[in-house]
């Protein structure tokens, strides 16, 4: 393998680098995957959990493109729930509890069976530059392995600093050394850097635990799942999590160690993410709260470790453990370790394509936390569009891009290369003005075409993506087309308080009333018939339902989208002189110099560019 020139070489075997380096090898380039140590392939470093608020939903578009975190979230799920179920499915999220030891093996055989992929246990010191492209990696040891393109996915291991009170050393995660020698050589081809902070919660041993005192959380009663493929099932049975709250008496304690915590003595200087702040920054920013929630999640099936999400923490850990055995609950805790904070190294993702390759590099690509991301679904969606790219790049093929009206991944991508971060990135809902568009069931419409013509989606998914969508636009049509007698209706509009018709009146205007359901239309003879008729399942129903209750707010998205597809239709050309446009703001010319836009819609994303600016970039382009 030393000898070898490989088509992609993957950096690091987390989250991002599992699916770069699964993508780049079922796209059919020679892919080898590097990492410390092989037995924590696809580690679930902080919460035993997939999905949630806007990551499901980035879940579910990694499956439809092809990659394989849905299929693991699916195979070692212990619990499943679709949240925000009682607001509009743009708002709906897929979210599994794993079993986080199943979780990891998972990974590794799905990678162990896919072809075109090698591996290497080693840590990657330094990378093989040849002017300014990339030529492959150097290791620990020495050893050169040439490569086409590289993949950096390093996750919190780039010069890794791990913080219990007034303890501190060096280290990727709990228990795995930090990651030396590419930061430094980085800088040195002129990338810039920066520090940033995350934590984690201690965790406990669940025997010493009394759950009859905590409230229950269970899984839905017909649970979903991730993966659109059938090689994966629903849930049949399932763990339940626990609720238990903090209390005055926690928060004095926690407090007695605070001259001793790094986040407030000063040791620690990086940010961390504001949505997901420690139990200290809580008690310190939230003062006037005398309880917050803490939520006991399950390791697995069959493990007792448990997660105390809500706890993270980076206090001396016998005052995490003082604190803890304060909690309902918790009074006879036993700690398997305590939390910690970790301060790495990450590079501002502006000096990056939107290909994710970097702009100062040919052929050396980032993902994950690198870009300064946050959470296991934003790094996995990242790897596989680097991947994906590295791939085509060797190919000499098109780079493979997603609009923001296409999905939270292409979102996510543009927001992080035109705003940049200066804090842990977190994907939210509100961050993408057309998520009516990009709900979680919709994704393989959105995605799977595009997938199947990367070669990664199997002609078998893009056909059972075909026959759902024609069996939901028929109905839908169905609907419209269909009339219903008052004398039908009326008794199911009046069950459920709605205003009955006089005359006949198409269904899909009943339908479309907001406490209608598709049970309540099922009641009406012709629609029941159509369903056995055609036999459609859940699937198909929840589809219909969305687009005929939704369908004008997915018309209105849609044309607002279309309007922003004009905009990125308009080309600048590379490396564009802003200098000589003087009427422009100087931080405009600044930033659009730094950032180098491709297009003007992303132009008129970046902070400080105002619509002055565009309109005077246009007449310049001769627009």
């Amino acid at each position: 393998m030393f000898n070898e020139v490989y088509d992609v070489i993957v950096v690091g075997a987390g989250h991002a680098g599992s699916e770069a380096a699964a993508a780049a090898a079922n796209m059919g380039s020679k892919t080898l995957l590097v990492t410390m140590n092989l037995q924590n392939i696809a580690q679930m470093s902080c919460n035993p959990a997939m999905g949630g608020i806007a990551k499901g939903q980035i879940v579910r578009e990694i499956d439809a493109l092809g990659g394989y975190s849905g299929i693991v979230s699916d195979t070692s799920a212990i619990q499943f729930k679709m949240l925000n179920k009682s607001k509009g499915p743009a708002m709906w999220s897929p979210r599994v509890q794993s079993d986080r030891m199943r979780f990891a093996e998972d990974w590794r055989m799905l990678l162990e069976k896919t072809p075109n992929l090698d591996f290497y246990q080693e840590m990657v010191s330094g990378l093989l530059i040849d002017k300014d492209k990339v030529a492959g990696v150097k290791t620990s040891l020495g050893i050169e392995i040439k490569a086409k393109t590289v993949v950096l996915t390093n996750g919190t291991f780039l010069n890794g600093l791990i913080h219990i009170g007034d303890k501190n050393f060096g280290g990727g995660r709990a228990g795995e050394k930090a990651a030396t020698g590419i930061t430094e050589q980085l800088i040195d081809l002129g990338f810039d850097s920066g520090r940033m902070k995350t934590g984690t919660p201690p965790r406990v041993d669940g025997r010493s635990l009394d759950y009859s005192k905590m409230e229950v959380h269970g899984g839905d009663d017909n649970p979903e799942k991730f993966s659109y493929l059938d090689i994966t099932k629903p849930l049949t049975h399932q763990r339940d999590c626990h609720m238990t709250y903090t209390s005055p008496e926690v928060h004095n304690l926690l407090k007695e160690g605070f001259d001793r915590s790094p986040m407030f003595n000063g040791r620690i200087k990086s940010l961390g993410p504001r949505y997901c702040p420690s139990i200290e920054d809580k008690i310190n920013r939230f003062a006037d709260k005398d309880r917050h929630q803490l939520f006991i999640e399950p390791e697995g099936w069959n493990t007792c470790e448990v997660y105390v999400n809500g706890f993270s923490t980076s206090l001396p850990e016998d005052v995490q453990f003082k604190a803890l055995r304060s909690v309902v609950g918790f009074e006879n805790v036993k700690f398997f370790r305590p939390g910690y904070a970790i301060e790495y190294d990450y590079f501002p993702p502006t000096q990056l394509k939107h290909t994710l390759e970097t702009k100062l590099v040919d052929g050396l690509f980032f993902a994950g936390q690198i870009n300064g991301t946050t959470g296991y679904e934003e790094a996995g969606s990242q790897g596989l569009m680097a991947g994906i790219n590295a791939s085509l790049k060797v190919q000499e093929k098109e780079s493979f891009i997603l609009k923001r009206n296409e999905a939270y991944i292409g979102v996510l991508i543009d927001d992080l290369i035109t705003k940049g971060t200066e804090e842990p990135y977190r994907m939210f809902t509100s961050r993408a003005e057309y998520r009516t568009l990009l709900r979680q069931d919709n994704a393989d419409f959105r995605l799977t075409p595009r997938s199947y013509e990367l070669g990664l989606a199997s002609e078998n998914r893009l056909r059972k993506m075909e026959k759902k969508e024609k069996e939901s636009t028929a109905f839908v049509n169905f609907f419209r087309e269909t009339s219903v007698k008052p004398e039908e209706a009326n008794p199911v509009l009046e069950s459920k308080s709605s205003a009955p018709v006089k005359q006949s009146d198409k269904m899909f205007k009943l339908f479309a009333r907001p406490n209608i359901t598709i049970d309540d239309v099922r009641k009406f003879e012709a629609v029941e018939s159509y369903i056995q008729e055609h036999e459609l399942d859940k699937e198909v129903l929840e589809q219909v339902e969305i687009q005929v209750k939704y369908s004008g707010y997915i018309n209105k998205e849609k044309n607002n989208a279309d309007k922003l597809n004009r905009l990125e239709n308009i080309k600048i050309p590379p490396n564009y002189d802003y200098s000589q446009i003087k009427s422009m703001s100087l931080e405009a010319r600044e930033k659009l110099k730094n950032i180098q836009p491709t297009t003007i819609s992303q132009a008129s994303r970046i902070s400080g560019v105002s619509p002055n600016d565009i309109s005077v970039l246009l007449v310049y382009m001769g627009r």
